[in-house]
């Protein structure tokens, strides 16, 4: 694996300093030799190189979606049904088009004064101190509130939300073949749905009250939506609710945090962005490439297929490594520099194809919104070498966990 010297990238001293997870070697400036590597231990074969994982992204004849095929487990299956994640084809398309109705432009674009409401709130509770814990007092309450009050369920409900994601986030959520040898042992992914069980059980009825006693809100809109005269069916409907909560918050609160962070690495381009707030979305996007919340996402292979001169066998799972595409040097001069005047910047942290985020519109708003709201507040606002931050320790997540910062 090769590897950038520090001094002259603030990113890679960043991540040394914080002891950001061991694992996340594309924030120390390391990179694989090769572009594709088989991980025998997992039997999980590791894409890294930004052309092939767009070639991927478009072939839908060799790549799928849904790697839960590859496990044979009914209780992992049935929480597939109306996971926009995890499909493809037609399914994906039906229901793609019901959600895209709630994230229009204009839909997104009439949140704005609603987000700066909840921000100057959050932060009014915060208010008095000379040190806030950035994810505790807006970037996790503030996405979790959007995005409830979007599927009309109780925002107050939150500290529930944040229990069922740390199930999730603290799983390791590994199903193995070998699992399948050892019916007495259930596999990792089972014993983790019956952590989150209470999650669907919880979306569901709010699902039947919206039967019942429709509103206006995105999820009475799911339960009487039909598209090609099909409606979803219950499981579809909570599987797909409980992936807009859940989906809807995590990211955008990595995201969020991430980006003060690599505020308090990068002071120079943080005062340019306080003196002119135009530069504020680059900013952010320069830090979604740089430290991608998701570093990586699965598929699973439909035939043999070659990848970058390595012949891929049919029913494989791939690991298509986001994070450090988005630092190929082919694609990006200078890779670990961080530079929010970079144009283009067509990092793949958001995905491309037809799974390209749906909520990234949205998450760029609140980011832009809350943001400015925050540098408004606090002329001040560092890290605090005495109560440093923590990172989730899931390496499939690139995020802090706690961000403690000062004031004054």
């Amino acid at each position: 694996m090769t590897s950038t010297p520090m001094t002259k990238y603030p990113m890679i001293d960043m991540a040394e300093r914080w002891n950001i997870h061991p694992d996340h070697f594309w924030l120390r400036g390391r990179q694989p030799d090769e572009p594709v590597l088989f991980d025998e231990a997992t039997g999980v074969w590791n894409v890294y190189r930004y052309d092939d994982i767009m070639k991927i992204f478009g072939d839908t004849a060799h790549f799928s979606s849904d790697i839960k095929r590859l496990f044979d487990s009914a209780e992992v299956n049935e929480h597939k049904e109306g996971n926009l994640i995890q499909l493809d084809g037609e399914e994906h398309r039906r229901l793609r088009g019901l959600v895209s109705k709630a994230f229009t432009p204009k839909i997104v674009a009439d949140l704005e004064p609603r987000i700066r409401e909840i921000t100057i709130e959050l932060l009014d509770a915060a208010a008095g101190k000379e040190e806030i814990e950035l994810v505790a007092d807006l970037a996790y309450p503030l996405p979790v509130i959007v995005i409830a009050e979007l599927l009309g369920i109780p925002g107050s409900d939150r500290d529930l939300f944040k229990e069922w994601a740390t199930a999730i986030l603290d799983s390791t959520y590994k199903i193995s073949l070998a699992d399948a040898d050892q019916p007495e042992t259930p596999p990792e992914g089972e014993r983790l749905i019956d952590k989150v069980q209470p999650m669907f059980d919880y979306m569901g009825e709010h699902a039947n009250t919206r039967r019942r006693a429709p509103r206006d809100d995105l999820l009475s809109h799911l339960v009487a939506a039909e598209m090609d005269g099909v409606k979803l069916t219950d499981t579809e409907l909570v599987n797909f609710a409980v992936m807009l909560l859940l989906v809807g918050h995590i990211t955008t609160t990595m995201m969020f945090g991430n980006t003060v962070l690599c505020m308090d690495a990068q002071p120079d381009w943080t005062a340019r962005v306080r003196a002119d707030r135009s530069m504020l979305p680059a900013f952010v996007d320069e830090t979604v490439r740089l430290v991608s919340p998701l570093p990586a996402v699965a598929r699973s292979t439909l035939a043999e297929v070659e990848i970058a001169g390595r012949l891929v066998p049919k029913d494989q799972m791939i690991m298509l490594y986001l994070s450090a595409a988005n630092r190929d040097e082919t694609r990006f001069p200078d890779p670990h520099v961080f530079d929010p005047t970079r144009y283009p910047n067509p990092h793949l942290a958001y995905g491309r194809g037809l799974h390209v985020c749906l909520g990234a519109p949205l998450a760029r708003l609140e980011a832009r919104v809350a943001l400015n709201v925050l540098l408004d507040r606090y002329p001040v606002l560092r890290a605090d070498p005495d109560n440093p931050p923590t990172f989730i320790p899931n390496p499939g997540m690139t995020g802090v966990h706690t961000l403690p910062l000062r004031t004054v």
